[in-house]
């Protein structure tokens, strides 16, 4: 097996995600207003970005107290299933809680974040070995451009930049 997943390993994933959320909308401010259609609304964007940034920073705040018995499950999750898979889980349960579609309380910590991020996957998700390690894994669970995949809303869209793959 893999080495298992450490604490670092996920503050690292949570920093990146809050990171590119940041780069994607300096990138998104910088572009002209023509690649917007009409109805996009940057308030409200700029306050769904901000409000992901926010609970990255309050799931950070808590990820040295996840177990390791925890770590290990999060391990096999990124050993054994698709990390779009993964992606899909973990961007709908940040915004239910942005959103407010769930108590923020319910998964106030890194703890009740990723243990409901493990039994999603789990349910709702065919598993299958794959050959790349836990580490390199979780570096694909989220985005680096579009990570909140608002340019991929019909309604919002704005397109993809050239050049970049997710």
């Amino acid at each position: 097996m893999t080495e298992t997943l450490t604490h670092a390993d996920i503050q690292d994933l949570l920093k990146g995600f809050g990171a590119a959320i940041e780069l994607d909308q300096r990138r998104v401010s910088a572009m002209p207003a023509t690649n917007f259609k009409a109805p996009y609304d940057d308030r409200m964007w700029r306050a769904w970005r901000a409000g992901h940034i926010g609970f990255i920073n309050k799931l950070l705040s808590s990820v040295e107290m996840m177990p390791s018995v925890m770590l290990t499950e999060l391990t096999a999750i990124a050993i054994t299933y698709e990390p779009k898979v993964v992606r899909k889980v973990a961007i709908e349960l940040f915004a239910e809680v942005v959103s407010d579609s769930c108590a923020e309380e319910e998964l106030a910590t890194a703890q009740s974040f990723f243990a409901c991020l493990i039994r999603l996957v789990g349910e709702h998700s065919e598993a299958g070995r794959r050959s790349q390690n836990a580490g390199s894994s979780i570096l694909q669970w989220l985005a680096v451009t579009d990570p909140l995949c608002i340019a991929q809303d019909p309604e919002f869209s704005y397109g993809q930049p050239s050049g970049f793959v997710s």
